[in-house]
This record gives structure tokens, C-alpha cells and sequence, in this order.
């Protein structure tokens, strides 16, 4: 989140719309829709046919919505599911400009409100307007298969520093910075987070991941879980940006400085990704890994 951007209206969504929404930003998603948790779902409405429903049959989601009460919801890295009775599921990928928020009652969809679920007082109401993110739906007792075989969550006590070092091991010939942005091994983990944890571990986004100490993997591992469990905190309760000092205050700007001694961020494009790193912190090492 850039500079500045603090204490969000719940009712708004974030002033830039560049960056996809990571871990945190899901986080504070999934909790615009609590106004709606134990209320009657009364009416049903969206925009069958948009790609976001893609793999999912809006006829029944039409149908069987209406009358089913909305119980909890939870998040896992970059998706959330929404639990109703009558064993019903639905799961929310914000993809890049995906927004959930709570309109008064009687509100009218606009162009990019793609499902809004009408209850007693108020409207839920999910908004994309590039319709990267996608919308999924699901009848059953269990747990949808695609929500069950997600990885390991960062902040769950499965997510030890043991998986995430086989998982760098598996991934050894990838710059850490590629490495923390696969979501299978990183769900939830994004641009700004990758850099603000490779900061904080002082390690180099081009390192590659095979190339880590034991010392070193457990003391990524300590910082994954240091910079998800407080973004979740800050940026998850009231989109507030963190604490001064935080990494991420400084590399948006490409004048942007070391929080710890100001040195000059450099820039470059790594896993696909812009990437600033401290050149003082995260020395560039000699790589011995030979690729395969």
C-alpha cells in the first residue's frame, strides 16, 4: 500500500488500483461483507455470462442463494470463501481490481457490480471492473475440493519452516523473489510483501532459492510469518498503512531510500516483477547453482 493511504472508508476502495490485492488486502476484504454475517440473503443479483463466474453455474447460484443465511467467512492468501446454510459455499478472487463492500438497501447494480446479495437493511455487493478476479459457487456438506487443496496458509501452524524449505528446495534454480510469488508454496504473497520480507531477511531477490543456508531458510521462514501476521493486523483491520520504518513506504518511488541507513533503492524487474532492494542490506551473491 503506498504512503498515505490510511484508514480507508469501509464503503471505498483503495486510491490506487495498479497493484494486485495481497494477503492483507484480502484479509480487510473479507470483512466489509461481517455487516451481512446471520442475515437472510432475500434477493439474488449479477451478471451472468461475465468471465469472472467462469466454471460456475450462476443458474444455480440464482436459484438456491435466496432464503440461505450468510454464517461466517475466512481468507487464504489471495481468495476467500464465503460459508452459507443450506451447504452452500462461495469463493471470491479479487484478481487485480476485485472489491467487496456493503451498499444501503434497495441499491441498483452498476456496470461493474457483478453479484450483489440483497438482505433485510443492506446490499453485498462485488465489484470488478477488469474482471480478472473470479467468482465460484458450491453445493455440498464438505468443503469445495478447490478450496480444500489449497496450500498451507502462512499464518497456520502447517506453514513450519520444514515445508517452506522443501518447497525452495523443489524450486532451488528460482530467484527468491520468483520463489515468494508462486503461490503454491507463498499463497497470498504479492509484490510489495516479497520485497518488504527480503528486506527485512536481508537477502538479495536474486538469490536463487537452492542457495540459502539452513540458518538463513529459518530466518525467512521467521520473517514470512513476522510480515503476514502484521500486515494481516494493520492493513487487514482498517487498510492503515504500516508503521513507519516498514520497507514498503520506501519502494514505490524510484527515489526511494533504505529505512535503515537511507541508501538508494535500485530497480529492476525480477520474477516477472519490478523489484527495489538495498544494495548495502542485499548484497548480490555469486550463484553456484548451475542451471538445469
Amino acid at each position: 500500500m503506498p504512503t498515505g493511504q490510511t484508514k480507508l472508508d469501509a464503503a471505498s476502495p483503495p486510491s490506487y488500483s495498479s497493484t494486485v490485492p495481497e494477503l492483507a488486502e484480502v484479509e480487510f476484504y473479507r470483512k466489509q461483507w461481517n455487516p451481512g454475517l446471520g442475515g437472510k440473503i432475500r434477493a439474488v443479483a449479477l451478471h451472468s455470462g461475465k468471465r469472472i463466474f467462469r466454471g460456475s453455474d450462476t443458474s444455480t447460484l440464482e436459484k438456491f442463494l435466496p432464503g440461505a443465511t450468510l454464517q461466517k467467512s475466512e481468507a487464504h492468501g489471495k481468495q476467500m470463501l464465503f460459508r452459507f446454510s443450506k451447504q452452500l459455499w462461495l469463493g471470491v478472487h479479487l484478481g487485480m481490481t476485485g472489491t467487496l463492500r456493503v451498499a444501503p438497501s434497495g441499491f441498483q447494480p452498476g456496470k461493474h457490480d457483478h453479484l450483489v446479495l440483497h438482505q433485510r437493511g443492506r446490499a453485498l455487493v462485488f465489484n470488478d471492473p477488469r474482471q480478472f478476479g473470479r467468482l465460484r459457487f458450491h453445493q455440498g456438506l464438505d468443503v469445495p475440493g478447490w478450496w480444500a487443496k489449497l496450500p498451507p496458509a502462512l499464518t497456520s501452524d502447517s506453514f513450519t519452516a520444514a515445508v517452506m524449505g522443501k518447497f525452495l528446495q523443489r524450486h532451488r534454480q528460482l530467484p527468491l523473489k520468483a520463489a515468494l510469488l508462486h503461490q503454491a508454496g507463498f499463497p497470498g504473497i504479492g509484490n510489495w510483501m516479497a520485497d518488504e520480507i527480503l528486506w527485512r531477511g536481508r537477502l538479495h531477490p536474486r538469490t536463487r532459492a537452492g542457495e540459502i543456508s539452513e540458518k538463513k531458510s529459518r530466518e525467512l521462514w521467521r520473517v514470512v510469518r513476522f510480515v503476514c501476521r502484521e500486515a494481516c493486523k494493520i492493513i487487514g483491520r482498517d487498510f492503515s498503512d504500516p508503521p513507519r520504518g516498514w520497507f514498503i513506504h520506501e519502494r514505490w518511488t524510484a527515489k526511494g531510500r533504505c529505512p535503515r541507513h537511507r541508501e538508494l533503492l535500485p530497480r529492476a524487474t525480477i520474477g516477472g516483477r519490478t523489484t527495489a532492494w538495498c544494495p548495502k542490506c542485499q548484497p548480490e551473491p555469486v550463484s553456484r547453482l548451475r542451471r538445469s
